[in-house]
């Protein structure tokens, strides 16, 4: 039987493929492209928020306060961005006007979130993911939910957003 850790790794693990599956061969341009005459955010924007959110929820609140993969890294000094922040709240005009570095240097970032994660989904028991954390603006909920509404249900949202503004960008959609 499977145990729901087991069950969030495997799944966890498939998201990943799947963002690391559409944002790979992307250019600077492409990464930071944003629809004329909409209020979208650009896929650098997306996946930062994404990542910086994954990082945040299982190092720093599932582990106690560990630093994140992005503090600890300096990732925000190497990049010139914010320390703490992961987008939530930023005028669209910020969101907009953040960059990322080109998508090799980010993907050291996004592999090491991703390998933090998967060390700590195979090192933990379910006894563990039911214990109660703090993440805003879910308030206090089981452990496994916050790995399952942020990572997996929020994190499907906006893989959706990144292959919509590929097939925008005249790409493939890349889902696979």
């Amino acid at each position: 039987m499977t145990t729901i850790a087991e069950f969030l790794r495997a799944n966890i693990r498939n998201e990943h493929n799947m963002l690391d599956h559409a944002v790979r061969d992307l250019t600077p341009e492409q990464l930071h492209f944003v629809p004329p005459d909409t209020k979208a955010n650009h896929i650098g924007f997306t996946l930062w928020h994404y990542v910086r959110t994954e990082d945040n929820i299982v190092q720093f609140i599932l582990q106690d306060r560990k630093p994140t993969v992005w503090v600890a890294g300096s990732y925000h000094e190497k990049w010139g961005l914010e320390k703490v922040a992961q987008g939530t709240g930023m005028s669209l005009e910020q969101a907009q006007s953040m960059r990322l570095p080109a998508i090799g240097a980010w993907m050291e970032y996004q592999q090491s979130v991703w390998q933090a994660t998967d060390a700590y989904l195979g090192a933990v028991d379910d006894a563990s993911l039911d214990r109660t954390v703090k993440v805003m603006p879910f308030g206090e909920i089981p452990a496994h939910r916050a790995l399952s509404m942020p990572l997996l249900t929020h994190g499907h949202g906006h893989l959706g957003e990144i292959c919509v503004l590929r097939v925008l960008q005249g790409l493939e959609s890349s889902l696979i």
